[in-house]
C-alpha cells in the first residue's frame, strides 16, 4: 500500500492507521450496459456515482443496521474497456471502487472470504431522478411515451437510461445481486414484481436452493425431514434459504439433522426493493 492510498483512507479515520492495520480490496459497483430489466446507467450517471459513493459504507444484504457495517469506500474511478462493447454498441464503462476495513478479530473470516472469492457479488442502492426512453428521449419519470422496454423499434432495442443520480445510500455484499435494476432502489407491487424478468430469475435461483435443501434434509434425516423442510422453506427469502442450506450441510457432515427455523411471525412487507450490482 503506497503513502497516497493510506492518506486517502486516513481521511475517514479518527486517528492515523498504519498499513498493517488496514485491509483493502476493490469492487465493481455498476456499469453502462443494458441489464436484464432493460435499463442502463448513462455516462453522466456513472460519473455522478463515482463522486457520490466515496465515503459510503459497505454492509451485507442491504441490512442498514450499524452493527452490519463492514467496509467503507475511499476512492473510485470510471474505467473504459475499449475491448468490450455494450449491447447498444458503445464502449463498455464501469465504476470501480476501492474499499478498506480495519483488521479485527471479528472480520478475519470476512477477509478470508473476500480473498477466496466467496464474498464477491456486490449491489448498490441509489436514486435516479431521470428515466430516459432510449427511443425518443422522453423522461418516463415525467410522462409515458408509449415505447415498450425490451421491444425492437427498427434495429434499436428499447430500454431505459437512468440519469441524474441524486443520492447514494450504500453498497452491499449479496448472495444474489439484483443487478437487473441498475443500482436504483425500486418499489414494486406484487403484480409488477411477478411480471418483471428479474423476478423470474430470482425465483428460479430460489427454487434451486429449495431443491438443494430438500435433498440435504432427506440425506440427513429421511423423508420426514425433507417434507418438513419443504413446507418451512416455501416462504423464505434468498438470504434465509442460504442460511438454512448452510446449516443442513453442517448437520449432514456431523451425521445428524435438527431443523430449527427462524421466527416467521413478523409482519411481511409486500414491497420489493431491488438494487443493482
Amino acid at each position: 500500500m503506497d503513502t497516497e492510498t493510506l492518506a486517502k483512507i486516513n481521511k475517514f479515520t479518527r486517528r492515523e492507521f498504519t498499513e498493517d492495520e488496514i485491509y483493502t480490496f476493490s469492487v465493481i459497483l455498476c456499469d453502462n450496459d443494458i441489464d436484464r430489466d432493460c435499463e442502463r446507467f448513462s455516462d453522466n450517471a456513472l460519473e455522478q456515482i463515482c463522486s457520490l459513493f466515496i465515503g459510503k459504507t459497505g454492509i451485507s444484504d442491504h441490512d442498514p443496521s450499524a452493527s452490519n457495517q463492514t467496509a467503507r469506500i475511499f476512492d473510485t474511478e470510471l474505467i473504459t474497456d475499449e475491448a468490450r462493447t455494450t449491447k447498444y454498441g458503445s464502449p463498455y464503462k464501469y465504476v470501480k471502487a476501492y474499499a478498506y476495513m480495519v483488521r479485527t478479530t471479528d472480520n478475519h473470516d470476512l477477509i478470508a472470504e473476500i480473498d477466496g472469492g466467496i464474498k464477491k457479488e456486490v449491489s448498490i442502492s441509489c436514486s435516479a431522478a431521470k428515466r430516459i426512453c432510449s427511443i425518443c428521449g422522453c423522461d418516463k419519470s415525467v410522462q409515458n411515451c408509449g415505447h415498450k422496454s425490451n421491444k425492437l423499434y427498427g434495429k434499436n432495442l428499447c430500454h431505459t437510461v437512468l440519469d441524474d443520480i441524486k443520492d447514494a445510500y450504500e453498497w452491499s455484499f449479496v448472495a444474489v445481486p439484483a443487478q437487473v435494476n441498475a443500482g436504483v432502489t425500486k418499489h414494486y407491487s406484487s403484480e409488477q414484481a411477478a411480471a418483471s424478468p428479474a423476478y423470474a430469475i430470482l425465483e428460479k435461483a430460489d427454487e434451486e436452493l429449495r431443491r438443494d435443501i430438500r435433498r440435504l434434509a432427506y440425506f440427513s434425516g429421511g423423508k420426514l425431514a425433507a417434507d418438513t423442510v419443504a413446507v418451512s422453506s416455501k416462504n423464505m427469502d434468498t438470504s434465509q434459504l442460504l442460511k438454512l442450506k448452510k446449516a443442513l450441510e453442517a448437520k449432514r457432515s456431523s451425521g445428524g439433522i435438527e431443523i430449527q427455523l427462524e421466527d416467521q411471525s413478523g409482519d411481511n412487507d409486500n414491497t420489493s426493493d431491488f438494487s443493482m450490482r
